[in-house]
């Protein structure tokens, strides 16, 4: 068989609930797990929640069937065991994965606190080095299950639009051919607005050579890539799907402020208007009041669109924006394109290979990766809210 197929029946796809917060917190308790730095990995099943007051954990059980994270068809594996603990919860009771989340990131960001706060107090004692190296490595492993705990936020975003990423390319190979089915290309396009989506499809364009009203002889037809430029084709659009998320919100809180000053000046304008009476008004006395008819017009005229609002932009406003913020994003970024595209884990994407593919399904990766550029800005202004990232 020559395509890699991702299908139901092949990877399970899970039900999760179409709000991101629940309104009201669940009442749910919860076993106690292991530190941070606590042993091996653990499976996790659907057994009854208890309550304690330090970390929530849910009990492995000698059960027949065990939920592995890897059951949830991911390129990456989480490497913490707030990771774990957090895919076992999304696996099993997703209804309370947010919930968890929150907490975990509140209990993250406590411990880290403390370690900060016992290094400082100790800076003056003898014991002040053992306590630096305590912080040093406390926030070090707080880290690890930040990004483990913004991937899994992500993971669950595409699961709200019942789109599966796709696994390991190396899993997807036969005989140096790929292909990705189903393509998902209208759930992947449904999360952007239209402006977006027409930015999006120029940058398909670009990257692919793919037009955007292709015929399905032209979707696929096939064409050879080096699997090295295809790494660096999903990190860029990552960091593509990342920028326009950040420029699209700039652009309509811009454009909302010169609406509501549009309102502003037109208020002020009838309220004199009023008070000089519409006779005056119309036969000169507005001509002592040149701004207020000069600002309409040139707050009309700033009213422009998306993609002409970008290319207005200054160099420097342009990289901020187009730039990770935080330093967990970019390793997280490292990270999942490394297990998504290395072969045998040698740390790198840079791989010479040469692959088969169709224009369909490097299109797929495309939608995939700006996606998750997208999903990438949403959760970290999410976690930066609780727990405060490292700016890159």
């Amino acid at each position: 068989m020559e395509n890699c197929l991702i299908h139901r029946h092949h990877h399970t796809l899970l039900t999760l609930p179409s709000s991101s917060y629940p309104p009201h917190k669940p009442r749910f308790r919860f076993f106690t797990r292991p530190d941070l730095g606590g042993g091996g990995g653990a499976s996790f099943s659907s057994s009854c929640l208890l309550y304690n007051r330090r970390r929530p954990f849910i009990r492995a059980s000698a059960g027949a069937s065990h939920c592995e994270f890897s059951s949830l068809n991911s390129p990456l594996e989480p490497r913490s065991m707030v990771g774990k603990f957090l895919g076992g919860v999304l696996q099993n009771h997703p209804q309370l994965f947010h919930v968890a989340v929150g907490e975990e990131l509140k209990l993250l960001a406590e411990d880290r606190d403390a370690a900060h706060a016992r290094m400082v107090l100790g800076s003056a004692t003898d014991e002040a080095l053992l306590h630096r190296r305590i912080a040093q490595v406390k926030e070090n492993q707080c880290q690890i299950a930040v990004e483990d705990v913004m991937y899994l936020l992500i993971f669950y975003k595409f699961s709200e639009i019942r789109v599966p990423l796709v696994p390991k390319l190396s899993s997807c190979l036969y005989n140096g051919r790929l292909e990705i089915l189903p393509s998902k290309d209208w759930e992947l396009e449904s999360i952007h607005s239209l402006e977006v989506l027409d930015m999006i499809r120029e940058h398909i364009t670009s990257v692919t050579g793919l037009r955007a009203k292709s015929s399905v002889t032209e979707c696929w037809a096939t064409t050879k890539v080096r699997q090295f430029l295809l790494a660096r084709v999903y990190v860029a659009s990552i960091l593509y799907g990342y920028f326009l998320k950040s420029v699209s919100l700039r652009y309509h809180l811009e454009r909302n402020l010169s609406l509501a000053n549009h309102d502003l000046h037109l208020g002020h304008r009838t309220s004199l208007m009023c008070s000089y009476g519409f006779k005056d008004a119309i036969f000169g006395h507005l001509s002592n009041m040149p701004s207020i008819g000069q600002g309409l017009i040139r707050q009309e005229d700033e009213i422009e669109d998306l993609k002409c609002y970008v290319m207005s932009f200054h160099p420097g406003s342009l990289q901020r924006c187009a730039r990770l913020r935080s330093k967990e994003a970019v390793n997280l970024v490292g990270s999942y394109s490394c297990a998504l595209f290395n072969n045998e884990g040698s740390g790198s994407v840079e791989n010479d290979d040469v692959i088969l593919t169709s224009f369909s399904s490097l299109k797929r990766l495309v939608l995939e990766a700006v996606a998750f550029g997208s999903f990438l800005w949403e959760t970290e202004d999410y976690i930066d809210n609780v727990y405060k990232l490292k700016d890159d």
